[in-house]
């Protein structure tokens, strides 16, 4: 974690700052709020590809809960630091950033994927060891992303490769890297999200079902991709209920 930088922004008093850290090859950039005491640790997977969906420091704040530290990587390919590969080796960007932050702090590590966040988090939230993984309006599957998304088909294919490249998408299709060893997940979704459709909720919680995995799922009819605030507010606080829930019962275990 080296050029932290504070930026224009902060919350209880607190700074937001932007830091650069290796990953593979590349120097990437991530967002992070640091509060004096941790107690659990939120990484932020962002949605959308380069300047849409980027990390922003009022999202973050969303998260800031008591005593939790909150970070988001930006991705390769966002600074002109190698290519955005969609779910592909920018994985590492990830595991780079929850090892330099579990290097640091002995606590809970909750990943929080939105939109392409839920595939970014599917392929590396197992590797991690993350106490849950928490996909919001998250992307399960990329083959029914590139059905239902013909306006990202040819994204998809600068960055994936055509759809006849199987291995290519198989080692992106999250919700079938999953394993009957998973941390606890919980899905939240609005009913009539039309740019990451629900289906994409009911296959992650058919296969969460089958491996016996512990989960919980948050459904918000009638909401879309981008929730009222009033739902944004609810949904807010099932997340930190459910990460202490998750907490306190690993304690219990212990």
């Amino acid at each position: 974690m080296f050029n932290r930088t504070k930026i224009n922004a902060q919350f209880d008093g607190i700074p937001f700052e932007t830091f650069d850290y290796q990953s593979d090859e590349y120097i990437v950039k991530a967002m992070i709020y640091e509060p004096k005491h941790v107690k659990r640790i939120v990484i932020y997977l962002r949605g959308g590809k380069g300047a849409v969906g980027t990390v922003r420091p009022t999202r973050l704040m969303q998260f800031a809960y008591k005593d939790t530290l909150v970070a988001a990587p930006y991705y390769r390919g966002t600074h002109q630091n190698g290519q955005d590969e969609f779910g592909g080796a920018d994985r590492e960007d990830v595991h780079a950033l929850v090892r330099i932050l579990r290097a640091k702090y002995d606590v809970p590590i909750h990943f929080i994927g939105f939109s392409r966040g839920g595939i970014q988090g599917l392929v590396t939230y197992q590797e991690a060891r993350v106490t849950s993984f928490i996909t919001w309006g998250g992307v399960s599957s990329i083959y029914y992303m590139y059905d239902e998304r013909q306006d990202l088909r040819s994204m998809l294919k600068r960055i994936v490769g055509p759809i006849s490249n199987k291995s290519e998408y198989d080692r992106r299709e999250g919700v079938e890297l999953i394993t009957k060893d998973s941390p606890p997940v919980m899905v939240i979704h609005g009913t009539e999200d039309k740019q990451v459709n629900v289906q994409h909720a009911y296959m992650l919680i058919d296969k969460l079902k089958l491996l016996g995995i512990k989960h919980e799922v948050v459904f918000i009819d009638g909401e879309y991709h981008v929730m009222r605030p009033d739902n944004e507010r609810y949904v807010l606080q099932q997340i930190e209920k459910w990460m202490e829930e998750v907490e306190n019962r690993n304690e219990s275990a212990i």
